[in-house]
């Protein structure tokens, strides 16, 4: 075989009693660049593989003394990586097939052949054999480097502790950063419509305690919680005019246009991989159970859970606000009608599971959190409730972690603002 097994020059012995059969066969192969070997007979092809490393043997199947299949079968004992192709004529198509099934012979070329076909099935064996030696080297690479890390395992065990405690803590980090950026996109939406400024906080905060109600895992009542945060992202599509309405109050073509903000939201998603489920309960939270909801009037279960979660915590928090009429009802009248929309707009076991979060006041926390001035600050304290500015902008979420660099910038916003802040911090046992 070729010394560099990517290389394109390879060599090929062609076997044939019929000289005009071998010339016939070299001028074919004359333009493809390879080494074309001959040999008349199956002693003499045994002989030369003794002395030469062959890519590829083209073999005659009917021949005096050794016929093709003999010498195949022979050939792959001296050289098994050479590919091995009969040239054989129709009367000798049934031993043709015998000896491909027992001789492990890779093809024929029924005679006469076609020139284009039989350089189709070299080139073809030739990138089969690239890739083959291709893979014994990264095979052979990786066996030699398991074998070092076995002999470097003892070290590494340590190296790879101390690595993954580094990945954990980046991962953390990276997805409180994440989640920090989500809540803040989601009060950037907000701004647009003053009125409903923190609305989505809310939503979210409901739709998870509705979701951990219902039995939903923590991965699940995490993707409504993120959703909810999101809900509203379709209006950025819509203009000033129709948001400052209440729904029951916009002429047809607003309605209409209005009814597109849950499908703007989903398009407003499409690339990100990780929010694929956020955007599909996003498109649906204004379906009905009883499939008069929009964009796509689905009914039922057809209707993911978490949209159905989402569609409650949302129309509770809107019949407060006036979206949908101008009124704005309080929050008991509110919880009365989502009472009545059990099984006509919404899922009755997820009204249920809703009201069933007002039927007793939540438990007080056994530890209170701390209100400090920023003066008294420190690395490492966890903020226990959203910072929002004056205007209701959120500037840092719940959770945060305070850094040295970020209470800088807190004292540098309130010697700014004018006013003196106080931070609600959470005690050190409530750290997380």
């Amino acid at each position: 075989m070729s010394t560099n097994p990517l290389s394109p020059e390879r060599t090929i012995l062609c076997v044939d009693d019929e000289p005009n059969i071998l010339s016939s066969l070299k001028r074919l192969f004359r333009s493809t660049g390879h080494r074309v070997l001959t040999a008349e007979s199956g002693e003499s092809a045994l002989a030369m593989l003794e002395t030469e490393s062959i890519d590829l043997i083209i073999s005659d199947m009917r021949m005096p003394v050794m016929n093709g299949a003999e010498l195949l079968r022979q050939a792959r004992l001296r050289q098994p990586h050479a590919t091995r192709v009969l040239l054989t004529g129709y009367a000798d198509m049934a031993s043709t097939v015998a000896a491909i099934n027992d001789g492990q012979i890779y093809r024929y070329i029924a005679k006469p052949w076609q020139d284009e076909d039989v350089l189709i099935l070299i080139k073809d064996i030739f990138e089969r054999q690239a890739l083959q030696a291709e893979k014994d080297r990264l095979e052979a690479l990786t066996q030699r480097q398991n074998e070092q890390l076995k002999e470097l395992n003892a070290t590494l065990e340590d190296k790879v502790e101390a690595r993954t405690a580094e990945l954990a803590l980046a991962n953390d980090r990276l997805k409180k950063g994440y989640f920090n950026s989500i809540k803040t996109f989601s009060n950037l939406i907000e701004l647009r419509g003053g009125h409903l400024m923190g609305h989505a906080r809310k939503v979210a905060d409901l739709a998870r305690k509705t979701a951990q109600a219902l039995g939903l895992d923590q991965p699940a009542s995490h993707e409504v919680f993120i959703a909810a945060l999101m809900h509203d992202i379709g209006h950025i599509g819509l203009s000033d005019h129709i948001l400052a309405k209440p729904v029951s109050k916009m002429a047809p073509e607003e309605a209409t246009r209005y009814r597109l903000h849950p499908i703007f939201g989903e398009q407003a998603l499409l690339v990100l991989d990780d929010m694929q489920p956020v955007a599909a309960l996003i498109r649906s939270h204004h379906e009905r159970h009883d499939g008069k909801g929009f964009p796509d009037g689905l009914k039922g279960d057809a209707i993911p859970l978490g949209a159905r979660i989402l569609a409650i915590a949302d129309t509770y928090e809107d019949m407060q606000s006036g979206h949908f009429i101008s009124e704005c009802l309080s929050a008991s009248d509110a919880r009365i009608m989502i009472g009545r929309g059990a099984g006509s707009q919404f899922d009755p076991r997820v009204v249920e599971a809703f009201l069933g979060l007002f039927a007793k006041p939540a438990a007080p926390s056994p530890h209170r959190n701390l209100k400090l001035r920023t003066d008294e600050l420190r690395p490492g304290m966890v903020l226990a409730c959203d910072f929002l500015s004056q205007e209701g902008v959120l500037l840092l979420s719940a959770d945060h972690v305070l850094t040295e660099e970020l209470i800088v910038r807190i004292r540098t916003f309130e010697q700014r603002s004018g006013k003196s802040l106080l931070m609600s911090i959470r005690p050190p046992q409530e750290k997380k």
